[in-house]
């Protein structure tokens, strides 16, 4: 049986660990705070038209597969990670076991695309505790609090200065 590593730096699993260490060096940028993991880090602008590729139909796909409610980063991640370890997996167990070079290639195309097909349903169901984490709760503006009465916290209140406390139903 062919070993880890070497599965891992050959075909096809080669072309995921390429893609594993990307993800580890934006991991890294994002534990030091370089990249918002909230948004990519990409700066995207939203209504992006890409060779017909619309941004809304991503996301529509993303809905479809379960994949939505966590940050794009994160779904990226595990989709990559789930489907590199199915994919050496398989360059381990499987393709040592068909004779030929073409064959193996083959199999090897074979298994990327079957490891990334099937890292996609395992991928929502690993994603579903993870979406309470990334709940967005939205403040209120600053706009509907005219005319509610408050509390005047400062000295001195005017138009460019002053600090007030309006009491709401949660923290005020």
């Amino acid at each position: 049986m062919i070993d880890f590593v070497d599965a891992a730096t050959r075909f096809p699993t080669a072309i995921l660990t390429a893609l594993l260490v990307a993800m580890l060096a934006y991991w890294l940028l994002a534990a030091i705070g370089l990249v918002d993991v909230e948004d990519g880090g990409l700066g995207l602008d939203m209504d992006m038209d890409v060779d017909g590729l619309d941004v809304g139909t991503v996301a529509s796909y993303l809905v479809a597969f379960g994949l939505s409610g966590v940050p794009i980063s994160v779904v990226v991640s595990l989709i990559l990670l789930v489907s590199w370890t199915l994919c050496c997996l398989a360059a381990m167990w499987l393709i040592p076991l068909i004779p030929g070079a073409w064959l193996e290639t083959a199999a090897g195309a074979g298994a990327l695309m079957a490891s990334i097909a099937v890292s996609l349903p395992i991928t929502a169901v690993a994603l579903r505790p993870l979406r309470g984490l990334f709940v967005t709760h939205g403040a209120r503006s600053n706009a509907s609090l005219v005319g509610e009465s408050c509390k005047v916290l400062s000295q001195t209140v005017d138009e460019t200065f002053g600090r007030a406390e309006v009491n709401t139903r949660g923290a005020s």
